[in-house]
């Protein structure tokens, strides 16, 4: 088998700062923005600096301190339509790792009145705790120098029963800022901003969709639920998504990509044709010594299967961490606190981790399993989780390789579907050959490392500056 290979792609992105950082070039992402207006009552332009949007002095004096010199593209186009008066709600898709996190907290920092510190203006909503926990960390870096910041993360064994929730900015996850308001602890009456993050995953409607709008009709006052500014950002939309978004954000001016611009250059795309599926664990061991040369994602369909993984690589000698959603929460975060810090190099997950998490080490992303999602057939290819899956690396403009395992008729045939959508050549990597092999992806890890001095502040074992 073999899908059209071509030359690991060059042209990296940049999240937040795309001038010389410390001596490298990081490129700008290339791709046409398309803006479909939900408004034409007055032009649209694009900020090529920070000064020109009229930012809070504490806000910008935060950008700037974390190395942010101007801003990207999905925050020069998304910034002056989320700043306008009156308030707009916006749609914005961007690639992983373009700085759309940097945008909604930009926009969110500098509508909230900081001399209200106890009433909660902005409700940041994410899909799981770790995403939650790690916008919650972005806050307090980007919005250090503001006085009188309160932020609050709404997730699971954070707040106590009975205790109020007083802070202006608050992030947590549907279900738990859900059970805040319904206990009377969270207050939206003055709310002014509602940010969904991965938002077409939570307006799935086979997902957290009904959650999300229950916050909206059920926290937030019915005036409110007319005013409120509305923000929804992904790197994917898919089209069942699409058509419920007006309800959630009526008349919202729409910030997007086309499909073929979806994937991010800096990000090698190769798979491996693994002669049966049982030759992919060897397979895997043999990708080890490359996956630690900066630090990797093995995803994984089922928890049951990571475990098995993790299980057989530790007996073989192999350092690995396993991370998904049967560990409670606090186990979880003092996991990935690990695998931020760098002490756990090769990470074993789940979906849970497809989403936002953000290392800038990440220089290896495997997908031990194709994607795949329930269809009216049966399982069908889940392009837009290979998306967001992929995008772990490849941040803030490096360079990283993406690895999927092909084994049989029916995992080919879906990756060739997933890289016919996106436009995507695959490079086949040798399994005849393995010198040849480990010289493709070394190449692409070695661009990886040598760019680690010259990310923003914000990422690494800081709060990562985010999807």
């Amino acid at each position: 088998m073999s899908v059209p290979a071509s030359p690991a792609a060059a042209d990296a992105q940049v999240d937040g700062a795309s001038a010389s950082i410390g001596g490298s070039e990081l490129t700008e992402v290339d791709g046409e923005v398309i803006l479909n207006d939900g408004d034409n009552s007055a032009p649209i332009y694009s900020a090529a600096r920070w000064d020109e949007l009229g930012l809070p002095e504490q806000v910008l004096k935060g950008l700037l301190a974390e190395n942010f010199l101007k801003p990207s593209k999905i925050q020069g186009k998304s910034l002056p339509l989320m700043l306008s008066n009156p308030p707009k709600n916006v749609v914005a898709q961007s690639q992983s790792g373009t700085g759309k996190t940097v945008a909604f907290l930009t926009a969110s920092l500098t509508r909230v009145d900081f001399s209200q510190p106890d009433q909660p203006q902005a409700l940041i909503l994410a899909p799981t705790q770790e995403l939650a926990d790690q916008i919650y960390r972005n806050i307090h870096t980007i919005g250090r120098f503001i006085e009188n910041l309160k932020v609050a993360l709404a997730i699971p064994q954070k707040i106590a029963r009975g205790e109020h929730v007083r802070a202006s900015v608050v992030v947590g996850t549907p279900g738990t800022v859900l059970d805040l308001g319904r206990r009377q602890q969270l207050d939206c009456s003055q709310l002014k901003v509602l940010v969904l993050d991965e938002a077409d995953n939570m307006l799935d409607q086979t997902g957290l969709g009904d959650q999300c709008l229950r916050v909206k009709l059920k926290l937030l006052p019915p005036d409110k639920q007319k005013t409120v500014q509305v923000l929804l950002f992904s790197a994917t939309f898919p089209e069942r998504v699409k058509n419920y978004i007006p309800k959630f954000a009526p008349n919202a001016h729409n910030l997007e990509l086309k499909t073929e611009e979806l994937t991010v250059k800096g990000i090698s795309q190769m798979f491996v044709d693994c002669p049966a599926d049982s030759d992919r664990y060897d397979i895997l061991c043999k990708l080890y010594g490359l996956m630690t040369v900066g630090q990797s994602v093995i995803f994984v369909k089922t928890r049951k299967s990571a475990n098995e993984i993790q299980r057989r690589m530790t007996e073989d000698g192999h350092k690995v961490t396993v991370l998904h959603g049967e560990f409670d929460s606090a186990t979880r975060q003092e996991l990935l606190a690990k695998f931020r810090s760098g002490e756990s190099k090769v990470l074993i997950t789940t979906n849970l981790l497809s989403r936002g998490i953000d290392v800038s080490s990440v220089s290896m992303v495997i997908n031990y399993d194709i994607p795949m999602k329930p269809g009216p057939k049966g399982d069908e290819p889940d392009a837009e989780t290979y998306l967001h899956r992929i995008g772990r690396t490849g941040r803030f403009g490096r360079i990283g390789v993406s690895i999927s395992f092909v084994f049989d008729q029916k995992s080919f045939d879906a990756l060739s579907a997933i890289a016919t959508h996106f436009g995507i050549d695959l490079v086949n990597l040798p399994t005849n050959d393995w010198d040849e092999a480990e010289e493709k992806v070394k190449l692409v890890i070695k661009k990886n490392s040598a760019q680690a001095s010259y990310v923003p502040k914000i990422e690494g074992n800081q709060p990562e500056a985010a999807s």
